[in-house]
């Protein structure tokens, strides 16, 4: 994948000042799959102490579309047109990591899906798949 297209992205994920309050970090870019890694803060857990479904969410969305944008050109953005959750275990751990990935990708339509990882102690658990559909906008 060039440069240009990582630093788009880079630079997408930054202006997102949704991420920068969560923490969350882009940890990898490849073409067609994008990791986001969050910690697990204290104002980002659920009533039984365990990551919110939220959170988990929030990175795996952004974790899919940023998979969809690495395979546009760079006069294009992507907004999410519909995206599911399944919610697997419950989200326990010190951070958790969203692998996102283009199942299909196209000029109107990308279809894409995310794992969503809690990480601990060396260990990871899956606690949820999203996929959904990204919609490729002009700049």
């Amino acid at each position: 994948m060039d440069p240009a297209h990582k630093d788009r992205i880079q630079r997408s994920f930054d202006a997102q000042s949704m991420m920068a309050t969560l923490g969350a970090k882009i940890t990898r870019i490849a073409a067609g799959e994008v990791d986001i890694t969050a910690p697990i803060l204290p104002g980002a857990r659920q009533q039984q102490g365990f990551g919110h479904a939220g959170l988990t969410f929030a990175i795996g969305d952004s974790a899919a579309g940023y998979a969809a944008l690495s395979m546009m050109p760079l006069d294009s953005e992507v907004v999410t047109a519909e995206i599911k959750i399944n919610l697997l275990a419950p989200a326990i751990g010190d951070h958790l990591r969203a692998t996102g990935t283009v199942i299909k990708p196209g000029r109107r339509l990308v279809v894409v899906s995310s794992k969503v990882h809690a990480l601990q102690d060396g260990q990871e658990t899956l606690v949820a798949i999203l996929q959904g559909t990204m919609v490729p906008v002009p700049l």
